[in-house]
């Protein structure tokens, strides 16, 4: 039931479901991608293109060098060390990364560079 002030507690769904639902409902497609180690991902190969999020915080994302554009979706972790391409660690463009927790980013990887971009307001 939604209260006197309109607002409706989320209370059976973690904030990363929550939000790549949003984002399909607003008509973003993404998929999620899942850590090797907690807060550790990599994304490799043709099948991981397109528009993914992060299913957990980020510390850190390595991207493949069979992987020329993608679009990651993610949360950095308390512990947020950045991006890499095929291991190598990149510069990023565009905003800085807080690592607060609950901020959302996108990565958008295009000719071989990382730009961040923040999400929302």
């Amino acid at each position: 039931m939604i209260n006197t002030n309109r607002i409706v507690p989320v209370i059976r769904t973690d904030l990363l479901t929550l939000l790549g639902t949003m984002m399909k409902l607003a008509g973003t497609s993404v998929s999620a991608v899942e850590a090797s180690a907690p807060g550790r991902f990599t994304v490799t190969g043709s099948g991981d293109a397109g528009n993914k999020i992060a299913n957990e915080p980020v510390k850190s994302l390595n991207i493949a060098s069979g992987v020329t554009a993608a679009v990651i979706y993610f949360i950095a972790d308390d512990d947020y060390e950045g991006f890499s391409i095929n291991g190598v660690a990149e510069e990023t463009a565009g905003a800085d990364v807080d690592p607060d927790g609950v901020t959302l980013y996108s990565a958008t990887l295009s000719s071989g560079d990382i730009t961040i971009a923040k999400v929302g307001f």
